[in-house]
């Protein structure tokens, strides 16, 4: 799912889940015995007040979750969370009165018909087993066999829903290839307009994107679809050089203050010229920021340490490897030992300390990619990415 959309839905969930769950409570507790049933109002017990402790609690960690990107992670410690709380309060309250036990619940009924939201069969499966076993454990402990009853209408419930479910992953596929399809035609032809107006920097592009996203999965924080967002990115890179004139750009030789000025804009140019791209502007700082440097004397906002994107860090090195593994007009390219030296010899001034530590790691891959790469075939689009 979207990572924007994953927000939203996980809010409205939550928000929708508290409302039915308080909703519910207040009314069978405490409207119905006064206006539908003649028996007392009030929670069965004071264990009761753990859900609510509970509730609260998972609205701290939910808002801690959102402002640290985790927001996939919400709807699985709500869940866990409540099925958890739900049947231990349930079994400190029936144990020694199951008589008086009433089964079933409208949140756990409205956890499984929105399961389809989520477009996430291993959240679908943890949800319909959990709740599941919540009941059949309860009646085992509790002694009770009318649980059965609640059981069977969750599982024709959870059915509907897988068949939902399946429907909308297929639905979501479909546009999602459209859309890649698209994006990809677009960032050929941007990528290809550059590389005609600069030739010796053809493959610079998809070289420093390949690179980027080897050292990005290596560090094991990026999702699917925040790797593929950060390959479009790299891709377009440069994109803000188009802005830059022939003259300066093709230079053979050392360029002037006033000259090297102009090409310090093209970052800002590259970033506004996409900002509003779906697919990467969640990964716009890669264009913005990947001449920062991680002790503030890069460009365009010198920025410094960790107020530089962690994808533009990423960026910065593979940028950098590239430019001095290949040739330029203005010189030949170098061995990619001497390369590796000098990202190692930039650590803690130009490079993040620890990205240099994970860059180490995935140098081998980076010389076999370079060593076998097609440097006189047109590029194509990283596979795993684009598949």
């Amino acid at each position: 799912m979207i990572p924007h959309e994953e927000k939203q839905t996980v809010k409205w969930y939550l928000l929708i889940s508290y409302i039915i769950l308080i909703g519910y409570d207040v009314f069978y507790y405490f409207i119905a015995p006064t206006i539908i049933v003649e028996r007392e109002s009030g929670f069965p017990s004071h264990y009761w007040i753990i859900n609510y402790i509970v509730l609260t609690i998972l609205i701290l960690v939910s808002i801690y979750l959102s402002k640290i990107n985790k927001q996939s992670l919400i709807k699985y410690v709500f869940f866990i969370s409540y099925v958890s709380t739900s049947f231990l309060v349930d079994i400190l309250t029936y144990y020694d009165k199951a008589e008086s036990y009433t089964s079933g619940n409208v949140v756990d009924v409205f956890l499984i018909l929105s399961l389809p939201l989520f477009l996430n069969t291993r959240y679908y499966w943890l949800v319909s087993l959990g709740i599941a076993s919540k009941y059949i454990l309860t009646g085992v402990i509790l002694k009770i066999s009318f649980v059965i009853m609640p059981i069977i209408l969750l599982i024709i419930l959870a059915i509907m829903s897988y068949f939902l479910l399946v429907r909308f992953q297929g639905y979501v596929r479909a546009i999602s290839t459209s859309y890649d399809n698209q994006l990809e035609g677009i960032v050929k032809g941007v990528i290809a307009t550059l590389e005609l107006k600069d030739p010796y920097t053809r493959g610079h592009s998809e070289r420093v994107a390949s690179y980027a996203l080897l050292l990005g999965k290596e560090i094991g924080k990026l999702s699917k679809e925040q790797q593929k967002s950060f390959y479009y990115a790299c891709l377009l890179h440069d994109i803000g050089k188009v802005n830059i004139p022939d003259q300066i750009l093709m230079k053979p030789g050392k360029l002037t203050n006033e000259e090297f000025e102009i090409i310090k804009t093209h970052p800002v140019v590259g970033a506004e010229a996409v900002k509003n791209v779906e697919g990467i502007k969640d990964s716009i700082c890669v264009i913005l920021s990947h001449h920062e440097r991680w002790d503030g004397k890069g460009y365009p906002n010198q920025l410094k340490g960790e107020e530089i994107p962690l994808l533009a860090r990423i960026s910065a090195i593979a940028d950098a490897f590239d430019a001095m593994t290949s040739s330029r007009s203005y010189r030949e390219a170098m061995p990619v030992e001497e390369a590796y030296r000098r990202i190692i010899d930039g650590t803690g001034s130009q490079f993040d300390p620890l990205l240099v530590e994970e860059f180490k790691k995935i140098y081998p891959e980076w010389v076999k990619f370079h060593e076998t790469y097609p440097w006189t075939k047109k590029w194509e689009l990283h596979k795993e990415v684009g598949s």
